[in-house]
């Protein structure tokens, strides 16, 4: 744009006046005033490749012998047969030109895995499950089957058993929708990718009761985070064991689901308790906690910097992989209730269930400190 102001007012003043009102080098001037000359192709040199022995030497590398083999080892072997087709260097150049710079086998290739992206903006929206192990003694271990909801890190439902069924988990996703009451497609259950929730019996019973399923990707288990740190906080605490027996599997069990689900205040939760949040009583709370500050700030305004206070508040939505760009969709984001995937486990023996409880939760949806632990029934042993 410059350059054309210079052009227009230097035909008045002058080029050089021009340039110099302008700032413009008049070098730059001259340089545009030229036309760029048009480049001719480059000659083939005459030591060149023909066509031909390029689709040769291709053909050669990516046959069965050499295609496990690496330029320098195929040029090397060649000359040690007394042959020579050209520098290893042009090899590369030629797999290059076709990008086959790679393995050179025909391989299976998996198919892209879709990244989970799942929202939860109340309590029943979605779900997590996972099992997990707790070592027994003489090698024997316990599986610990939890459902967590996500938005409100509650635990709805739980088992114990002492092996990994498809049978199982069937019952507990069964009767723990039940006693909370779940729709048809209000629900979308995720999990990672074991046998027992890849299986075609808790497949079916998802599209029996209208839950949608998901799945995390294979081999990536930050897809399903929620159920992993409950995990870890668990595992974690100071009086977890290094191992149980199974007497005392079930009862440390309760206690510690009780804790998490009414006394632990969750950071993620803006310090509410997973049961306020999971049945309405965060508010209330909340409330509370704002007149306790008002009431501190009234008594000592020097002592908050900042201002007056307010307590922390729980989010009002909670994603699995939020999307990186604007998400538009209103409702969850979930795959289609009819997948079906490979069956698990066969079922066997008769010693399976420890103990099973998922009633943990009030009848009446109001839940208050001085509640029962657990109104579960615990199954006998099968």
């Amino acid at each position: 744009m410059m350059l054309g102001m210079a052009e227009e007012l230097g035909e008045t003043v002058g080029v050089a006046e021009a340039c110099r009102v302008l700032e413009v080098p008049r070098s730059s001037l001259y340089r545009a005033r030229k036309p760029r000359p048009v480049s001719s192709p480059r000659p083939t040199p005459p030591r060149a490749l023909s066509v031909a022995e390029k689709a040769e030497i291709r053909a050669m590398l990516n046959s069965e012998r050499f295609w496990d083999s690496a330029p320098r080892e195929v040029y090397a072997s060649l000359l040690d047969e007394g042959e020579y087709m050209c520098h290893w260097r042009t090899m590369y150049r030629i797999l290059e030109e076709h990008d086959e710079v790679h393995e050179r086998r025909n391989q299976r290739r998996q198919p892209v895995s879709v990244k989970p992206e799942l929202r939860a903006t109340g309590p029943n929206q979605l779900w997590s499950w996972d099992i997990t192990h707790l070592r027994g003694p003489k090698g024997i271990h316990y599986y610990l089957y939890v459902i967590l909801d996500v938005y409100s890190r509650f635990v709805p439902g739980w088992m114990i058993a002492d092996r990994e069924l498809a049978r199982l988990a069937e019952q507990l996703i069964a009767e723990t929708c039940a006693k909370q009451g779940i729709a048809r497609d209000q629900l979308v259950l995720h999990s990672d990718r074991g046998s027992a929730m890849r299986s075609k019996t808790v497949a079916q019973l998802l599209i029996d009761l209208g839950v949608a399923k998901s799945h995390s990707r294979p081999y990536t288990p930050t897809d399903n985070p929620y159920s992993e740190s409950q995990f870890k906080t668990m595992k974690y605490r100071p009086e977890y064991p290094e191992q149980f027996n199974e007497r005392e599997v079930r009862d440390w069990v309760r206690g510690f689901l009780h804790w998490y689900n009414h006394e632990h205040h969750h950071s993620g939760l803006g310090l509410m308790t997973p049961a306020a949040v999971h049945y309405g009583l965060a508010e209330r709370v909340y409330e509370q906690r704002r007149q306790v500050l008002a009431a501190a700030y009234a008594a000592h305004p020097e002592r908050f910097v900042h201002g007056k206070p307010t307590p922390p508040r729980w989010p009002n939505e909670v994603w699995i992989n939020p999307p990186q760009k604007s998400h538009k969709a209103a409702g969850l984001v979930g795959p289609a209730t009819s997948e079906m995937e490979s069956d698990a486990q066969a079922v066997s023996g008769d010693r399976s269930v420890l103990a099973l409880d998922t009633a943990e939760h009030p009848a009446t949806k109001e839940w208050a400190p001085d509640q029962p632990e657990y109104m579960g029934v615990l199954l006998p042993k099968l």
